[in-house]
């Protein structure tokens, strides 16, 4: 069986990450349910997400309606450690250099772009939504590959702004060196924050009450370092109601 907790993890919270699972998977054997022991953090997104295997993971919002939907079953939503957003949503905030004189996001028209993957919600149709409602229209979109690729590219002047998951923001601020050199420019409107899943074939109601007893027991320093307070049920309808935008012309961003 494959679990992964793949949309926040890096060196900083991988310890938070596993011990969230260590519970997690403890829950789940007490309802007779076996798991792995340890997170898989070698089998592709994609493979993961798809494979019939798959015990928990969390997908983005984007692919869950546009390529995962009916094929996945929805096991919660995450309530997230950040102002202003309605339980179970997030948003993105626009970043640029802290020393560039632009303070309005309609002062970016005809600004770089970073964005870390077409299918990004927040990195792609936050951004996209926000322009298309403020007549707003982007010189260029370069694409990074990462959240951290992108505040970087906007840092070092390879990009003017960029559409950054709130909670990767707040995990940026807090350990990585080149988030002080950037601002926040405006904030997205909420969307339903990042989908837990599993296989289609699992009843997702035991692994959500597992998944809601695991968070629960987390100390609150592992609890602070993951930005994680507890899950809701959205239905489906809530995540494809979103709109999809057209995929953008982006060029790969310059090397550093």
């Amino acid at each position: 069986m494959i679990a992964s907790l793949p949309m926040y993890d890096r060196p900083e919270t991988a310890g938070a990450n596993d011990r969230l699972w260590t519970a997690v998977a403890g829950a789940l054997r007490d309802h007779g349910i076996d798991a792995p022991a340890t997170l898989d953090r070698r089998t592709g997104l994609w493979e993961a997400w798809l494979s019939p295997d798959l015990l928990l993971s969390q997908s983005c919002g984007f692919p869950y309606r546009t390529r995962l939907h009916g094929k996945v079953g929805l096991v919660a939503t995450p309530v997230l450690d950040l102002p202003d957003a309605p339980p179970g949503h997030y948003y993105s905030v626009l970043v640029a250099r802290r020393a560039d004189p632009r303070r309005t996001f309609a002062e970016f028209a005809g600004a770089t772009l970073a964005i870390n993957d077409p299918a990004s919600q927040s990195g792609w149709a936050a951004p996209h939504a926000q322009a298309a409602a403020e007549g707003v229209a982007f010189g260029r979109v370069v694409e990074t590959g990462a959240h951290r690729a992108s505040a970087r590219a906007v840092a070092d002047g390879r990009a003017d702004i960029a559409a950054l998951d709130a909670l990767s923001w707040r995990i940026m601020r807090a350990w990585d060196d080149g988030a002080a050199d950037l601002k926040v420019v405006d904030r997205t409107d909420p969307t339903p924050a990042l989908p837990f899943i599993t296989a289609l074939h699992r009843d997702p109601a035991p692994i959500a009450e597992a998944l809601d007893a695991a968070i629960a027991a987390l100390s609150a320093v592992d609890r602070d370092r993951l930005g994680l307070l507890g899950t809701v049920r959205l239905d489906a309808a809530a995540y494809l109601a979103v709109p999809t935008p057209p995929p953008p012309v982006a060029e790969p961003a310059p090397a550093p």
